[in-house]
């Protein structure tokens, strides 16, 4: 409780201080208990959490004090930060430009210059002008795809990727060394722009549609096609919208009532086009407009879904079916020099591999998250690889060098314009899928989240996946484990024994492979408090028939996975 009135002496925000004293003067003790469990830490994309009140909970106490420890690790380890900057954009969410306000005020104040937008602005663009002005580093505050009541805080490092270590652990280091809220020194945005330490970054919006529309083929060999777009509530209804047109497709039609950015996500009960029932209003518009395409950005732009007409009405794609399609359509376009190199998140599907087997392309795998893919694409490229698509299977593409971060806008683009050509020769985004599983065998996968509540989510989210790499089953759903990776312990168990693995980084993740080129992993998610579990399957096929057997066995075999793994866990 101590702490909890310290707390409510250095809140600038009226709201969250009255919140506060308001459990404190109700003796709530667990309430502020789990307000102050801890500190939120940085995750797969940054901070994120629920707004509120302590340490716990995203606030304008939380975005000051890593703001400050951004810029003291930003000057001990980039000295031109003060002459560089850094740019900073926001979301519609709420609190958004609240956060985005500290975050000016305190840089600053700390006498770092400050490119900004005037409005909301999509992530990829924000990671795009980062790039374009040499900043170094940049700060996006979005909370993505999570619900109403949460907000982020995403950051980004001079070279233009997300924060890896050591930079996220330094950045947590000075926060913790950082004065109180009430203490860190400010600039007003009047004085910040008087003193030319706020700079406008507005006219690379522009700058951005014109970069990503060149990438469309601009082929001549494709047929017009009708699109059903929803940007959720989210910022990317504009941008979007422009950049196809500029790359020569108009006859989109967006869902009116989902157009207009609103932090509180009126329609939508989760605004992530991942869960049932997100992309209801979409399709529906689709189908009275006889669309080709149904395609939803979530509220920041960086992912995007897809759904394709077919002979049954409108089938939704996977995140995989997605990446496989972007990346075989960029292999088998790729005409410069050096060998290409695809990448994915080790929890996306294996295809990737035989695809860019197939077009003489390096595969690469990371751990989850474009923070990952980005930083390991640039170590490939001073290799003398060219990068051509990272992505994981949670809707995130990186299909452009442009934006060093997951893209639902340049992603979107190439979709259309994929689907465009395939039109031309009567053609599917569907058909092209099962031509590729043809070629290179039926693979499915399927993902089961189990929500954690309380303070102690975590703990027992690791205690669950501790039980499996203590002592990992001999089979799963009847397929016999020939080895298991134990990202954390940095070690690869198989029936011969136990050698070390540090191919990648440590994380709490492990990883079955099965025999038969099947999979299972878990691993507690970096933004949010679920248990994720993996599962992927694959069987050959060469023909129509063969297909249709293959996904049987496929889809058997992924079931008895995942009712043996899931089942057994006990929660």
């Amino acid at each position: 409780m101590d702490i909890a009135r310290a707390w409510v002496t250095q809140d600038p925000d009226p709201e969250t201080r009255q919140e506060l004293q308001a459990l404190i003067d109700d003796g709530d003790v667990s309430a502020v208990e789990e307000r102050f469990a801890g500190t939120l830490q940085f995750g797969t994309a940054g901070l994120r959490g629920l707004l509120g009140a302590g340490p716990t909970r995203m606030n304008r106490v939380t975005v000051a004090r890593t703001t400050a420890g951004l810029c003291a690790w930003l000057k001990q380890e980039v000295p031109d930060v003060v002459t560089r900057g850094i740019c900073v954009g926001r979301d519609a969410r709420i609190n958004s430009d609240v956060f985005e306000r500290d975050v000016i005020e305190i840089a600053t104040g700390a006498g770092i210059p400050v490119w900004s937008f005037n409005d909301v602005v999509p992530t990829p663009v924000l990671a795009f002008a980062l790039l374009e002005l040499r900043t170094a580093g940049g700060v996006m505050i979005t909370a993505s795809h999570n619900p109403p009541g949460y907000n982020g805080y995403k950051v980004y490092w001079e070279n233009g990727a997300q924060i890896i270590p050591p930079n996220d652990r330094g950045i947590a280091d000075e926060m913790q060394h950082a004065p109180s809220a009430d203490q860190i020194p400010r600039l007003s945005i009047d004085d910040a722009r008087a003193n030319g330490l706020l700079r406008q970054a507005d006219s690379l919006r522009d700058s951005y549609i014109e970069r990503i529309a060149a990438d469309a083929s601009h082929s001549k060999d494709r047929a017009d096609v009708r699109v059903a777009y929803t940007a959720l509530h989210g910022v990317a209804e504009d941008t979007l919208r422009k950049v196809l047109a500029r790359a020569g497709f108009e006859n989109v039609h967006s869902v009116s009532e989902q157009a207009v950015p609103d932090g509180r996500f009126p329609t939508v009960a989760f605004p992530n086009p991942e869960e049932p029932g997100a992309m209801d209003r979409v399709l529906a518009l689709a189908e009275r407009i006889d669309a080709d395409l149904a395609i939803a950005n979530d509220p920041d732009g960086d992912r995007v879904a897809v759904a394709v007409r077919g002979e049954k009405g409108f089938e939704g794609l996977s995140g995989n079916d997605v990446g496989v399609l972007l990346a075989y359509d960029l292999l088998r376009r790729y005409d410069q020099p050096g060998q290409p190199v695809v990448i994915s998140t080790i929890v996306s599907s294996p295809m990737l591999g035989p695809v860019a087997a197939a077009h003489g392309a390096r595969w690469e795998q990371t751990l989850t998250g474009h923070k990952w893919i980005q930083n390991r694409a640039l170590e490939l490229a001073q290799e003398g690889f060219s990068y051509l698509l990272g992505y994981e299977e949670a809707l995130g593409y990186a299909p452009s060098p442009a934006v060093r971060d997951k893209d639902g806008i340049s992603s979107a683009l190439l979709i259309v314009d994929m689907a465009a050509r395939l039109k031309k020769h009567g053609e599917t985004l569907l058909d092209a899928r099962d031509g590729l599983w043809r070629e290179h065998g039926f693979f499915t996968d399927r993902q089961i989240s189990v929500r954690f509540e309380g303070a102690d989510a975590q703990e027992r989210m690791c205690a669950v996946v501790d039980r499996y790499r203590d002592a990992p089953p001999p089979q799963i759903g009847g397929q016999p484990v020939v080895r298991m990776l134990d990202l954390e312990r940095q070690v690869q168990w198989t029936p011969w024994g136990v050698t070390p693995f540090s191919d990648l980084a440590p994380s709490n993740v492990v990883i079955f492979e099965l025999q038969g080129g099947h999979r299972a992993m878990m691993r507690p998610s970096g933004t949010e408090p679920k248990l994720k579990y993996y599962f992927y399957a694959t069987a050959p096929a060469h023909s129509r028939n063969d297909l249709e057997e293959s996904k049987k066995q496929a889809f058997d075999v992924l079931e008895r996975m995942a009712r043996d793994l899931t089942g057994s866990s006990g929660y």
